[in-house]
């Protein structure tokens, strides 16, 4: 076991940047690391991931909403940083961690301040704002995929591919097989559209399935994730097709859902597209046409290049089409137990532990935190793993 040492997590309220800090926090600790995780209002009050962390809230400006905007964002961000210097006196950390989100950006910055070594770890195929922003002066880069677009040439030198971390639940379901399907079976359907759910998914799916022919829609069951101010009318839409589906707002025990799923109707961000490869799930992805940069467009790239999914753009995603798209993989026995096989394949189950091996590679010379010397910190790997 390496020498116990404490870290910093900064991480942007949304489960997204959650998740995948919960799992290196665990990592750590279970090495003896002391961990703390700094966020926002909603970070820290995330259901089920940092009930043993120790937590603080910074201010954080979001930028945007013209010159004004700007202004009190900037007054945020720098009540922040002052206030997590303050934190790093006492906590001492051997290194802050950013996910991303605005909320990282205050303790990043304090870092770059006291000279305290920094990694970000991008869950997405494409470079987020705050990771664009603080990149240059990062020690290192981890990537959740090989390729990863706004990242500059002259940044690849120190980006390292890991992989993005999920839950230990969700990881455990690579050691279980892939649920029977026999041709009379029942056809588990899982929808989810991340922590917020999807309308989209809602609208659409419910009509879809109803337009499968009569000997397959008596063998659907389906678990359907939706917005509050949808539920009523999406449990309505399925009675009236006589479709048996659950319907939550939240799905507490997401792993054991996705365990039995023979297909999942989704989003494509960042932590579905790691469950689903992490579990070995085929999948029909509905990328959030309004995601910065169209990140989730490209978070589902691979998995569909590799036959692992499907992505209809949500313009073309009608009743017709997922009716259609649907019967091609769930008339295909033998073709939907290949695509969950393809779809883990794409999994990278020891991101956590690459994680947590590139974190406490980095180390800096001891110097007072406040200190304005410039210290350059030291990444002990013999080559950057990106590819």
């Amino acid at each position: 076991m390496s020498k116990a040492r404490s870290y910093v997590l900064a991480a942007g309220g949304t489960g997204g940047h959650m998740v995948p800090a919960a799992a290196l926090a665990v990592e750590l600790a279970s090495r003896g690391h002391h961990v703390a995780l700094v966020s926002d209002d909603r970070g820290v009050r995330f259901p089920g991931l940092f009930e043993d962390v120790e937590t603080h809230v910074l201010p954080a400006g979001r930028l945007g909403g013209g010159p004004l905007g700007y202004l009190r964002a900037a007054g945020k961000m720098m009540a922040g940083r002052s206030m997590a210097l303050q934190l790093y006196k006492g906590l001492k950390p051997s290194a802050v961690i950013g996910f991303g989100g605005y909320p990282a950006l205050p303790a990043l910055l304090a870092a770059f301040r006291a000279g305290i070594p920094t990694i970000v770890h991008e869950q997405n195929a494409v470079l987020g704002r705050v990771n664009r922003f603080v990149a240059g002066k990062v020690d290192a880069i981890a990537t959740s995929y090989a390729d990863v677009e706004r990242l500059k040439d002259s940044w690849k030198i120190k980006t390292h591919l890991v992989g993005n971390p999920v839950r230990e639940a969700v990881l455990a379901l690579r050691d279980r097989p892939y649920p029977v399907l026999d041709e009379d079976g029942i056809f588990r359907v899982l929808v989810t559209g991340g922590s917020q759910g999807a309308s989209i998914l809602s609208q659409v799916v419910p009509d879809g399935l109803a337009l499968l022919p009569v000997h397959f829609r008596r063998r659907l069951q389906v678990t359907h994730q939706a917005r509050i101010e949808d539920i009523d009318a999406v449990r309505a839409k399925y009675a009236a097709h006589s479709i048996p589906a659950d319907l939550a707002t939240y799905l507490p025990d997401l792993p054991e859902a996705l365990a039995w799923a023979h297909i999942v109707i989704a989003r494509a961000g960042a932590s579905t597209i790691a469950e689903l490869t992490a579990a070995g799930r085929p999948a029909i992805l509905v990328p959030l046409p309004s995601a910065t940069d169209d990140h989730q467009t490209a978070n589902a790239r691979e998995i569909s290049r590799a036959g692992g999914a499907r992505t209809i753009p949500q313009r073309l995603f009608t009743a017709a089409e997922l009716a259609k798209q649907i019967q091609k993989l769930g008339l295909d026995t033998q073709g939907l137990e290949n695509a969950a096989a393809r779809a883990r394949e794409c999994g990278r189950p020891h991101a956590a532990r690459d994680l947590a091996d590139l974190v406490e590679s980095i180390h800096a010379p001891k110097a007072p935190i406040g200190s304005t010397t410039k210290r350059r910190a030291v990444v002990q790997t013999q080559k950057p793993s990106y590819a």
